[in-house]
């Protein structure tokens, strides 16, 4: 990856990016291909967050989303999803073209281990929209499914690979945190940045006081585990259930993701993963094994748009859930058209302001009630909840909106903005 200098004085630019991850970076490309100056500030080095730890799936399959959208806003807005999505990935096809980044077109599968009627339900929301699904009842996985709905010439790639392409030629700065918004300037420790719009690509919000997102969204772990030669299951593969196991290849390598859960809560993940590769494939090793964290939002779509309706040249982009690589290119594609003053198809339907009355709103604030009133040594800095401890990674993990930090204080996962303080 490039490095990038730590701003040390006071700069002025028409769109502050905050935040260099992939959503980010992909932002400031398109804003500079039409002519605007942007600027884009990273706390830490370009990629280190969650598109570095991804899975890299570039589908517009998103588990069983589609009957979900069908159900809930109607056969247009499923198929916005849909349309948005898949310009997404024509959109990687073609940059990836002129970047090495060991981008592989690959057919995506939902399967179900134990509930057909899900799978066929899915098929037939998509049949509704006008897609058309593949239906399979036998895959390249080592154990029977019950069926499987899936989508053609997906793809999956190098993230990093693909963000040093991408990132080459643009104004960044990195070890450059943002410490406070006013209006549309930002103090860092080494200078202002004053800009006429700014985009917060933090992954999760850090600005309390706008859009309400420490009640919108809550953050989710994920494991994955890499084993050498243990088969080519030629695609990209997921289970249903959030408890079952994700599949695809990495060059000689299988990635096996498995154990999503709310941040804060236990979990066994990585043993359950090496447990099934044990049983299926006894003479591959386990190479590496990482995590990663996702935002999750009441409705499953992203927030992609003005931060709230009070902000006007204030923009975000967040809440991908396990969907960050199709997510990130729609949302900057979407935030350019916006920033340039141009209609785009999908503002309505990403809007970070459209209706909060879903159950999960409940289990957020059900979540965060109980966190405050739980006695601990430890609490958040961003809200002040109870921090729980995580034996596997050794970290203190935040269970109302997913911040973490190390054993020593540092901050790994926003929406906190500095370390635990002596004593916290």
């Amino acid at each position: 990856m490039p490095r990038f200098e730590v701003l040390s004085e006071d700069i002025k630019t028409d769109v502050l990016i905050i935040g260099g991850g992939l959503a980010g970076v992909l932002c400031a490309y398109y804003l500079r291909a039409a002519g605007v100056d942007c600027v884009l500030v990273e706390a830490d080095r370009i990629g280190v967050g969650t598109s570095g730890n991804t899975t890299a799936k570039i589908s517009s399959q998103h588990g069983l989303i589609y009957r979900e959208l069908l159900r809930r806003f109607g056969a247009e807005k499923a198929r916005l999803y849909l349309e948005a999505n898949e310009a997404a990935i024509g959109e990687y096809r073609k940059l990836a073209a002129g970047i090495d980044c060991d981008f592989e077109e690959k057919d995506s599968f939902v399967y179900s281990v134990n509930d057909r009627k899900e799978i066929e339900e899915e098929a037939l929301a998509l049949e509704a929209i006008g897609y058309a699904a593949l239906f399979r009842e036998t895959l390249f996985l080592p154990m029977p499914v019950l069926g499987a709905v899936g989508f053609s010439r997906q793809a999956q790639f190098h993230p990093l690979k693909f963000l040093s392409g991408v990132v080459s030629g643009l104004k960044v700065y990195e070890h450059t945190r943002v410490k406070e918004l006013v209006g549309t300037e930002a103090t860092t420790d080494g200078g202002r940045i004053k800009a006429q719009k700014i985009v917060v690509a933090t992954h999760f919000p850090f600005l309390n006081k706008h859009g309400s997102y420490f009640l919108k969204m809550y953050q989710s772990r994920s494991y994955v585990c890499a084993f050498r030669g243990a088969q080519d299951v030629d695609g990209m593969y997921l289970d249903a259930s959030c408890e079952g196991l994700s599949f695809r290849n990495a060059g000689d390598l299988l990635l096996i993701g498995c154990g999503s859960h709310r941040t804060g809560k236990k979990t066994d993940a990585w043993k359950e993963a090496e447990q099934f590769a044990k049983t299926h494939y006894p003479d591959a090793p386990c190479l590496f094994r990482w995590a990663a964290q996702d935002c999750m939002t009441l409705d499953h779509m992203p927030y992609i748009g003005r931060y709230s309706s009070r902000t006007q040249d204030l923009y975000v982009s967040t809440g991908f859930g396990k969907w960050g690589m199709t997510s990130s290119m729609v949302s900057a594609r979407l935030l350019t058209d916006m920033i340039l003053g141009k209609k785009n198809a999908y503002e309505d339907l990403f809007s970070p302001s459209r209706s909060i009355l879903r159950p999960q709103l409940a289990v957020n604030a059900f979540e965060a009630v109980t966190s405050l009133l739980s006695f601990s040594q430890k609490r958040c800095p961003h809200m002040g909840c109870s921090l729980k401890w995580n034996p596997q990674e050794r970290s203190w993990d935040c269970p109302c909106h997913g911040s973490r930090f190390d054993e020593d204080g540092k901050c790994l996962n926003n929406p906190a903005t500095g370390d635990l303080k002596p004593g916290d």
